[in-house]
């Protein structure tokens, strides 16, 4: 049963502002070798240094996306290196969201493929180090990977129900986040009994972490509808959460009208700069309605979210998004060589996480 608006609140109120971001570190071609054996003594040492600077930047939370193949390929290598992942974010004070399902998905093309466990390759000057990503055009519905095929769609859940059952009394881990952006990439009523279904077994487990899932193309036009998997995780979501990479203006109406709901919200995707979304106007204004949020990326590295979308390429080109400011990075805090992007955002971000930090402790 979904929570009480009582107890979430409650819930809410007896922990920390949380602040952190979308992680993955900077040598990392994907989530697949944020996962796999491949490589991932050298990358999580990687990790380590850069949970270092997140400590220090103030944050205290960071979202992580699980990745099916390579519980399905690699699977006790796979759950020892999430035990070892989430430890090493506690011990930098870090608490972690976890997403337990994806509807970012490329199209497909004759590029296309199934994600493999192995060497991943990636390209220079492309957002997610894609040419041909999820944020290009769909001309239908995206293939989800795994969630289309009933015996990839038994597995999938069998990955669900065994991580959050193993961590489900564990604080380290805040919030289970069920779906990242359901019914993207065109996959809308497709989705709908996959949430549906995801929603039942996390809640059947019975964690002691709240659930939720993120709406993530909501406008402030409260006559502007929700697809069904939106709405779905809208109204059964204990604590609401939201993307927005729109401009402050519409950033302010879109939480007036999630306000409406009653309950927390956290912004697990925000930080879009060359869309006009950024650190001095929504950082504050998270810290002064005390709306949790994880900007999108870290230290910049070969995925490459520092580039903006290809799809913002191709609206700018066809006129429609002529207030593009291609001078800025999309995303991301911090250089390659660990220097901010600009010490001003960091300074703002360490200003408002001490006066949080100070009032708590009050």
């Amino acid at each position: 049963m979904r929570w009480s608006k009582e107890r979430i609140w409650d819930w809410y109120n007896a922990r920390p502002w949380f602040r952190g971001c979308n992680y993955m570190s900077a040598d990392c071609a994907n989530r697949i070798d944020q996962w796999q054996a491949l490589g991932f003594e050298e990358r999580f040492q990687t990790t380590e240094e850069e949970l270092k600077l997140m400590q220090t930047t103030g944050f205290n939370t960071v979202r992580l996306i699980l990745e099916y193949v390579v519980w399905k390929e690699e699977h006790d290598g796979f759950m020892e290196r999430f035990e070892r992942y989430i430890a090493l974010c506690a011990k930098y004070g870090q608490s972690c969201m976890i997403v337990l399902a994806n509807d970012c998905m490329p199209p497909k093309t004759e590029r296309w493929k199934m994600p493999y466990v192995g060497e991943q390759t990636y390209d220079w000057g492309y957002h997610g180090g894609k040419m041909h990503s999820q944020h290009g055009a769909h001309s239908g519905p995206a293939p989800h990977f795994y969630l289309d095929e009933s015996e990839s769609r038994e597995d999938y859940f069998a990955m669900v129900r065994e991580i959050v059952t193993k961590y489900k009394d564990d604080q380290r881990i805040c919030i289970w986040d069920v779906y990242n952006e359901p019914g993207n990439s065109r996959r809308a009523e497709i989705t709908l009994p996959n949430i549906k279904a995801l929603f039942e077994l996390v809640r059947s487990l019975d964690p002691v972490q709240p659930l939720t899932a993120g709406v993530f193309r909501m406008k402030g036009d409260e006559s502007i509808p929700l697809s069904a998997p939106e709405q779905y995780a809208l109204d059964n979501s204990d604590i609401i959460s939201y993307h927005s990479y729109q401009p402050y203006n519409e950033h302010i109406k879109v939480i007036h009208r999630l306000k409406k709901e009653g309950r927390p919200i956290i912004c697990t995707e925000w930080l879009g700069r060359c869309l006009h979304n950024d650190v001095f106007t929504l950082f504050p204004l998270f810290y002064l309605e005390k709306i949790g949020c994880y900007n999108w990326g870290f230290v910049a590295g070969k995925y490459q979210t520092y580039e903006p979308w290809e799809g913002t390429w191709h609206a700018y080109h066809n006129g429609l998004a002529p207030d593009v400011d291609f001078t800025k990075w999309f995303h991301d805090l911090y250089r390659p060589n660990h220097r901010p992007y600009d010490p001003r955002e960091i300074e703002v971000i360490r200003e408002f996480a001490t006066l949080a930090d100070l009032e708590e402790s009050k």
